[in-house]
């Protein structure tokens, strides 16, 4: 008999304590900043001591994302960057060398190509469409491989065991934004990956109303990152924070499942359409990586980019036309969004994101599909 906890169960109620709660079937929020310790104390270490530490509702957020990503411990933020900055800045220090896909989140590439670069850290930067490159770009000081699959803008994957056993060869760490596939489509650590780092005001969240972040990996890394960077640098995630990614996480398996389905009928109306050049969308077998997604990959999420044919000014038409998506630069919450990525930058920029100038990314939310469609075929003419 299998007794492993479903993705659903764990999002249900592991990490709480009913009874403790006085049967609430919701935890409450343990809003305080410190904890008063017990007269009766004798050299014990107390579990919570000052919520810029740690916190009881911080906690059960943190081993509900630990179970879904298959890892030993997590430990939440107050944002995406806050979380991805305390990853990467826990195994550089003056002199290292980081390797990184090209087409990462934006302000993540911004982090490690400008603001690190001021503390002599050095970061090349690989397309990593497949692993020759990485192992091309290695140094005697490379410490880190940080990778986005897919990338959230062009939608490029990463062959994670491969890369994986490539860097545990040669004694570098691996990090992943696994923000687009969520812990339900993508677990990154069955492949070997050393962390996972989550934008949790994405799908973890689910209605745009939290702003967060979580890191997950072994016991003695989320210990360091608890105890030095988030401790330090004051990034730990507050516990209505948390309370609401708890009540997100609720909801998850299911809102991922009916935001693919949307998704794929969208991204197929797209390619079939005449002013649309090509849909970047892994769950499409004409995306040129559709195979290794199939690989590493459960599924699919809402997000997607495509090109049309009439570029800038289509652009433009489309945004000044269109009703139901609402022009926004995030993603993962239940609204479809649409960003047009590509405009107003100029060559250099355009190259530096790996997007064209006429580049729309939407996310598809989870409206009624049919509503989102005829929207979209009413403004691609």
């Amino acid at each position: 008999m299998n007794t492993r906890m479903s993705k659903e169960d764990i999002c249900a109620y592991l990490g709480e304590d009913f009874y403790s709660y006085k049967g609430a079937v919701t935890p409450p929020i343990f809003q305080n900043t410190l904890f008063a310790q017990s007269h009766e104390l004798k050299g014990e270490e107390p579990e919570f001591v000052y919520t810029r530490i740690n916190n009881p509702t911080i906690e059960i957020a943190e081993k509900k994302i630990a179970a879904l990503e298959e890892g030993q411990e997590a430990r939440c933020f107050s944002s995406g960057m806050g979380a991805i900055s305390a990853a990467i800045m826990h195994f550089v220090k003056a002199g290292s060398h980081v390797i990184a896909i090209d087409s990462i989140y934006g302000p993540t590439r911004d982090f490690l190509e400008n603001y690190l670069a001021r503390f002599g850290v050095e970061t090349t930067f690989v397309p990593g469409h497949n692993t020759d490159e990485i192992e091309s770009a290695i140094k005697k000081n490379t410490v880190l491989i940080y990778l986005e699959s897919p990338s959230s803008l062009v939608f490029s994957l990463q062959d994670l065991e491969a890369v994986a056993k490539l860097a545990r060869a040669k004694g570098i760490v691996t990090i992943i934004d696994n923000s687009y596939s969520t812990p339900i489509y993508q677990n990154p650590i069955k492949f070997g990956i050393d962390l996972v780092v989550h934008s949790a005001t994405k799908y973890l969240g689910g209605h745009s109303d939290i702003v967060a972040g979580v890191v997950i990996g072994k016991k003695d890394v989320m210990d360091g990152l608890r105890n030095e960077e988030r401790a330090m640098l004051g990034s730990c995630m507050d516990p209505h924070q948390a309370w609401l990614l708890i009540r997100g996480l609720r909801t998850l398996p299911l809102r991922v499942r009916q935001h693919q389905e949307n998704a794929m009928a969208v991204a197929a109306f797209l390619e079939n359409h005449p002013r649309v050049k090509y849909v970047l969308y892994p769950g499409l077998k004409s995306h040129p990586q559709y195979d290794l997604g199939k690989k590493q990959m459960e599924g699919y999420t809402g997000l997607m980019s495509f090109e049309l044919t009439g570029g800038k000014e289509s652009v433009v038409g489309l945004l000044r036309n269109i009703r139901h998506f609402r022009h926004g630069c995030s993603w993962g919450g239940y609204e479809s969004l649409i960003a047009p990525v590509g405009l107003g930058k100029n060559q250099e920029e355009l190259k530096r994101s790996c997007v064209t100038e006429g580049m729309i990314r939407i996310h598809v939310g989870l409206e009624n599909v049919n509503t989102l469609i005829e929207d979209l075929d009413r403004c691609l003419v």
